[in-house]
């Protein structure tokens, strides 16, 4: 990788700098949009003591849940607990610090992160634990909570297409927290399933510019559907 060029080719390089006890932001929703390699290159490097970001914590056996096995997360900033059981084991058992915060708030404390905006006000929550203990304002006769920005020592994010410089492109639903998180990382890396050289993407559809984009690398996807259910004929 040199100049311009954010190209890595191992996921050793595209992870180097990870360190115990770091705050890792992560786009995905579910299984959609996951980069799901280099949740995968965390868990061979063993990093513990991690704070992760996401809107959920992946299932069993797959996404970040693969971090749960060896305990490598030391505290979830998610949305929803969904369908992996060990995440709920470790919650209910208390080896597992978690703060549940509303999806489009949490897509907003990402957002502001990597806007520079230390934090901003939100009727979402008030009146209710999410509330408790943070400050309070009134607008125009209505109730909002401060909440702070979040931003991450890395961000990992799952594109369709990305050039060299970095430019990247999501596809349809896939795109979901990756946006936002790409932004709020001090080092952002970005697995893709093609890179193609500058000039190649049409500016108008690029979701997020090269500026925010440390690494790029490209991967293989396994692409799990969650759940399929189809009417009998």
């Amino acid at each position: 990788m040199s100049g311009f060029n954010k190209v890595v080719n191992s996921y050793e390089e595209a992870m180097a700098g990870l360190e115990d006890g770091m705050t890792v932001i992560a786009g995905g929703f579910g299984l959609c949009g996951i980069p799901e390699n280099l949740i995968k290159q965390i868990r061979t490097m063993g990093t513990k003591d991690l704070t992760i970001v996401s809107n959920n914590c992946g299932i069993d056996g797959f996404g970040l849940g693969i971090l749960l096995v060896d305990r490598q997360i030391k505290k979830m900033i998610s949305s929803y607990v969904g369908e992996n059981a060990l995440f709920e084991q470790q919650l209910l058992a208390g080896e597992l610090e978690v703060e549940l915060t509303p999806q489009g708030t949490l897509a907003e404390k990402m957002r502001a992160g990597g806007a520079g905006i230390p934090a901003f006000y939100t009727a979402t929550g008030y009146g209710t634990p999410v509330g408790d203990g943070k400050e309070v304002r009134e607008f125009n006769g209505r109730h909002y909570i401060m909440e702070e920005s979040i931003t991450g020592d890395f961000a990992i994010v799952k594109g369709w297409k990305a050039d060299t410089y970095g430019n990247v492109v999501y596809r349809d639903t896939a795109q979901n927290f990756n946006p936002m998180a790409a932004t709020a990382g001090k080092i952002t890396v970005v697995e893709v399933e093609e890179i193609v050289e500058p000039g190649e993407l049409n500016p108008s559809e690029i979701h997020t510019p090269g500026i925010y984009v440390n690494r790029v690398i490209k991967g293989t996807f396994e692409k799990r559907i969650e759940q399929r259910t189809v009417r009998q004929g």
